[in-house]
């Protein structure tokens, strides 16, 4: 006795369409992995920073002070995410004066995730390149960026800790410490207000 061939492409498609309907099922009833459905603290940090994306200004101070942050001082602030959501740039500069870099201070960071730790490299007025790693607070309100290493010289000094408080959508602080020469600490505090 023959089978035409068109019942063995039917037995051929249903034997296909329940291998496929079984596959399914055993992928729905698979143990999640916990890695791919929460997002990991570094994950979350930089995705708070991100939210930082914008133009900010407002009063700098120094401890101890210095003549070339006299009371009143401001800072303008601009982030902005970059590289397709994978870095976010962050730069100071005085407000009022021109975007030229060449004559003025205009120091810049780069944030970005390296597997599972958040990292910033700031490239800096000094002529050296700190690298801190970051760690958040419980609250989520805090990122904070500790000394891993340098590059370029220290003749200057160089950038040394670095803290980022969410205050809300549109107020955040920044905490800047400086080793001076002789590891002689000065701390810089920006109290900013988003401006765009």
């Amino acid at each position: 006795m023959k089978f035409p061939r068109y019942v063995l492409s039917l037995v051929l498609l249903l034997l296909s369409t329940l291998a496929f309907a079984q596959s399914e099922m055993e992928e729905a009833h698979a143990p999640k992995s916990s890695a791919a459905a929460v997002p990991s603290e570094a994950q979350k940090s930089f995705d708070q920073l991100k939210a930082l994306a914008g133009d900010w200004e407002g009063a700098v101070t120094a401890d101890p002070p210095t003549s070339d942050m006299p009371a009143g001082a401001r800072v303008h602030v601009s982030m902005r995410i970059t590289s397709r959501g994978n870095a976010l740039v962050h730069e100071m500069q005085e407000p009022g004066t021109p975007l030229d870099p060449t004559k003025y201070d205009h120091p810049l960071t780069m944030i970005y995730l390296n597997d599972d730790q958040l990292n910033l490299v700031h490239y800096c007025d000094a002529g050296n390149r700190p690298h801190m790693t970051a760690k958040s607070s419980p609250d989520g309100k805090t990122v904070e960026f500790t000394f891993v290493d340098l590059s370029g010289g220290n003749q200057y000094g160089h950038m040394y800790h670095a803290v980022f408080t969410a205050v809300d959508a549109n107020h955040h602080t920044e905490d800047w410490t400086y080793l001076m020469p002789g590891d002689k600490p000065m701390h810089g505090h920006m109290d900013l207000k988003r401006v765009n």
